[in-house]
């Protein structure tokens, strides 16, 4: 069995768990987790990871209005965010960042959340985590201006992109899409860059790797990411688990175990 996993990005708060949340939560220490971030996207989901965070003592979380969510919110209830972010358990603002596939606000609406997260971030010491879907150039723009400290999930960006991200200084979040048969793109991404500067992650209850692709995905499947990784990379897979925990630790939690 494989160890020292560190699920950088996940949604325990969806109800996709709500049959056996806890039961699930409580077997994965035995199954080689070692901690998990789970992700706010709006004010709600934010408070559930927080509750979230404090049952569990190997689960952190992140508070923020993802772009999907920002219908009927205003910049005001940042201020609500800033206080979940105050809590200990707190280790990052997000998920942040654009999405101009599903276009739920306009562009300028999610611009102008996305920099006054990252400013929340940069005043409270955080790192953030963003989401890009179909918005490399202005996601970038962004980023590059403000230079925050964080990573950027669910990586589907070119080699390139992902070598100029990480000389700003952000982390690289790769999940189960590079087990995918399509995920080339995924897979330079990965050999462009230091492993020191990898993350991995589930998004779950979303992107489950290969085998289990279309199924409710959790921490335990990370192995599969680990595995893909090694095979290109020519790392054992146990060694990119090791130096994958050691980078989320090093971004989000510091001194903090």
């Amino acid at each position: 069995m494989m160890k020292n996993i560190f699920d950088s990005h996940a949604h325990y708060d969806d109800e996709a768990f709500n049959s056996d949340r806890d039961e699930l939560l409580c077997s994965l220490s035995s199954n080689g987790v070692s901690y998990i971030i789970t992700c706010g996207c709006d004010l709600e989901s934010s408070i559930k990871s927080k509750e979230l965070a404090e049952q569990y003592e190997f689960i952190y979380f992140a508070a923020g209005f993802h772009p999907e969510n920002l219908e009927g919110s205003s910049l005001s209830d940042l201020e609500k965010i800033k206080e979940l972010a105050k809590s200990e358990k707190c280790v990052a603002i997000g998920e942040i960042g654009l999405d101009y596939h599903w276009m739920a606000s306009p562009k300028e609406t999610q611009k102008e959340f996305f920099k006054e997260q990252i400013k929340l971030a940069q005043e409270l010491s955080l790192p953030v985590i963003v989401h890009d879907r179909e918005a490399h150039a202005d996601t970038y723009e962004i980023l590059g201006d403000m230079k925050p400290n964080g990573v950027l999930h669910c990586f589907s960006g070119s080699a390139n992109d992902a070598k100029r991200l990480v000389e700003q200084g952000m982390y690289i979040g790769f999940n189960g899409i590079v087990t995918f048969k399509n995920a080339r793109k995924s897979i330079e991404a990965a050999k462009a860059i230091p492993l020191d500067r990898i993350l991995l992650e589930t998004d779950c209850p979303y992107c489950a790797p290969v085998p289990h692709r279309g199924k409710r995905n959790d921490s335990s499947y990370i192995p599969f990411i680990a595995e893909r990784l090694s095979q290109e990379l020519n790392i054992p897979a146990q060694k990119i688990l090791d130096i994958t925990k050691e980078n989320a630790m090093r971004l989000f939690l510091n001194d903090r175990n």
